[in-house]
């Protein structure tokens, strides 16, 4: 025996002697599933993934339809252009993504995590993978235990290149959501990038490789939060995956045709599918478990067997905690979960959604910000005037050029000069800073500030315009 496992008599434990304080990882294999879920489940990963890996490609006026170019503070989405000034908008993505969040937990639980989350989707493109070349479950366990040959070693090989070039073409996708993906595969192939886009491509991809390839269940259990935070957002009609344990206990496996009622068993045939199907390894059965992440491979396993058995089908299902119960019929299910809770959420959410979409459709493609100039805040002009010097930032935020021209009231007869002539034009989802002064007669001006407005005013489309408020200071 060696010190470690030495135990003194009468002497209590300390964390460290004689006992873990981690469990050891046991790999899992998930067993392939069909059925409506399993179904579902490839269509969140096309949809999700022709989103990511295509929508960068795309070009809409001339540009990428997808751009976050954060060097020159620019944000390309379906033709619009945002500016970091927009940041109200993102301030309504993410308030619109939350109450979703909450929304689809109150209504069906982990449905997000089940079949759109990363981590999921990721992993499920690695394990078709790896059934694709080792083959399904069984084939799998038999391989990691047997003896390393060539066979094995140009599998285990092929699989972890196949997992590498998956991951790496994640990490130059997502880079090209941020650096215009053609120049970057331009950059690429000549082995030119940047060290910036370089570093993130690897980062990314070695990220993407690390977990979905190999922590896989371990990220939802362990760095995941949502996990352990999400049962604050279920109650008794939520719907969740349940076992409905008044039919299928007591369970135990029987003889084809035989009466298994007589023998006092239920509907559960114990076959163990449920577990086998579960990519977290967690088994149903034994109730609603914070490692289950919805994904409802368990419900197309089960069924299976029902069907095989030629029991009925729901012994695992969606279900409600107030249904299993039997504290009211799974016929009014549907009913119970549209409840206050559900209609407020999606209440809010609708309203918040239709505001920023008229936002969007009303937003003025035209800012300005105007800055007065500090070296020199009064001068007088060789005609005997006052002028105040400002700096005016225009920011035109369409995908075309325009002309704008400036205007100024607040005092008799302000005149406003620029350093170029008017109109002024500035190119698409464009920046220009232009000098301008205002120059009034001070016959009738008292000293101090006095409120002015400077108008810019697009010449060939009436509706846009900016109005911009600042003081003309008299000495």
């Amino acid at each position: 025996m060696s010190q470690s496992e030495v135990k003194i008599p009468g002497k209590a434990e300390e964390p460290g002697e004689g006992q873990e304080l981690y469990a050891a990882r046991k790999k899992i294999y998930p067993r392939s599933v069909a059925g409506i879920f399993a179904n579902l489940r490839v269509l969140g990963v096309a949809l999700t993934q022709f989103v990511f890996y295509v929508f960068p490609w795309l070009v809409w006026n001339d540009r990428p339809m997808m751009l976050f170019d954060l060097v020159h503070r620019k944000f390309y989405v379906f033709g619009y252009v945002f500016f970091p000034q927009d940041f109200i908008y993102l301030t309504g993505v993410l308030v619109i993504s939350a109450l979703a969040l909450f929304l689809f937990t109150a209504v069906a639980g982990r449905i997000w995590c089940g079949y759109a989350c990363p981590q999921t989707v990721y992993t499920e493109i690695f394990m078709w993978i790896e059934r694709a070349i080792e083959g399904d479950r069984v084939k799998q366990m038999k391989l990691d235990k047997a003896p390393w040959t060539l066979r094995k070693i140009g599998l285990k090989t092929a699989k972890q290149s196949a997992w590498l070039a998956v991951a790496l073409w994640t990490g130059f996708t997502f880079v090209g959501f941020f650096t215009p993906i053609r120049e970057l595969a331009h950059e690429f192939v000549t082995f030119s990038m940047g060290p910036w886009e370089t570093f993130w491509v690897f980062f990314y991809g070695f990220a993407t490789y690390g977990f979905a390839g190999h922590m896989r269940e371990q990220v939802c259990l362990y760095m995941c939060p949502y996990a352990r935070f999400q049962s604050v957002m279920f109650d008794p009609d939520t719907l969740i995956i349940t076992y409905d344990e008044k039919r299928g206990e007591p369970r135990g496996q029987r003889k084809k045709g035989a009466d298994y009622k007589a023998d006092g068993k239920g509907d559960c045939v114990d076959c163990g599918i449920c577990v086998q199907v579960c990519p977290t390894g967690i088994d149903i059965r034994k109730g609603l478990q914070y490692e289950c992440i919805g994904c409802a491979a368990c419900i197309d396993g089960c069924n299976q067997v029902m069907d095989k058995v030629g029991y009925p089908r729901g012994l695992i299902r969606y279900s409600t905690e107030n249904v299993i119960l039997g504290k009211f019929p799974e016929r009014s299910m549907v009913a119970h979960v549209f409840r206050p809770r559900v209609l407020l959420y999606a209440a809010i959410l609708g309203a918040i959604t239709v505001a920023l979409g008229v936002a969007l459709y009303m937003r003025t493609p035209l800012k300005a910000n105007i800055i007065r100039d500090r070296t020199n805040l009064v001068r007088e002009t060789d005609e005997g005037l006052l002028e105040n010097v400002y700096r005016m930032q225009i920011i035109n935020m369409d995908e075309k050029p325009h002309r704008y021209t400036l205007t100024a009231s607040g005092i008799k007869d302000l005149k406003v000069t620029t350093n170029v002539a008017q109109p002024l034009e500035v190119g698409p989802a464009s920046t220009r800073v232009v000098s301008m002064g205002l120059i009034a007669d001070p016959a009738d001006l008292k000293p101090g500030s006095i409120p002015v407005h400077i108008k810019l005013q697009d010449i060939d489309n009436p509706g846009i315009s900016a109005n911009e408020k600042t003081s003309f200071l008299v000495r």
